[in-house]
């Protein structure tokens, strides 16, 4: 590979740069952050009843909040708290992120949440023990972990 070569602006071409984002002046942008931050506050101000779905496996714990019909508002996961490696999936790092989603619920406004719990972690109970202690109103607890009722078909029998 050969040498990079930086190349520098001049200044007639800084100023036109500048000038087109003169063009597009601050109270235009100002109303767009309002009218964004004006629907996020009408959606909250909606969703009153949410549900909390965990999902622990052997490796992380991923907590997904969601309105009734199933729209992600937020998620955490222990990698995105800050726990790295083997460290994801302990109990711990569960809590943490049950404690992180409680905020973003009282952020939101939420009053009530059902929890769903999915998968075979360690994290599961620690994270519901972690909510309950935030003071949240759960109005129920149910384990949607997938279960083979009756497994795949059976390998042919070797025939010699």
């Amino acid at each position: 590979m050969g040498k990079k070569r930086i190349i520098a602006q001049t200044e007639e071409e800084l100023l036109k740069e500048r000038g087109r984002e003169a063009l597009q002046s601050p109270n235009e942008l100002g109303k767009v952050e309002a009218k964004i931050k004006g629907e996020a506050e009408q959606a909250a101000k909606k969703v009153k009843k949410a549900r909390v779905c965990i999902s622990s496996s052997y490796n992380n714990t991923i907590i997904s909040l969601t309105d009734v019909q199933g729209n992600v508002l937020a998620w955490m996961s222990a990698g995105s708290v800050g726990f790295k490696g083997a460290k994801k999936a302990t109990p711990f790092a569960a809590s943490k992120v049950a404690e992180a989603i409680s905020q973003t619920i009282k952020k939101i406004g939420i009053t009530k949440v059902v929890i769903l719990v999915k998968g075979i972690g360690s994290g599961r109970e620690s994270a519901i023990r972690s909510l309950v202690a935030r003071g949240i109103d759960i109005i129920s607890i149910k384990d949607i972990t997938p279960i083979p009722h009756n497994g795949c078909r059976p390998v042919k029998a070797r025939r010699v």
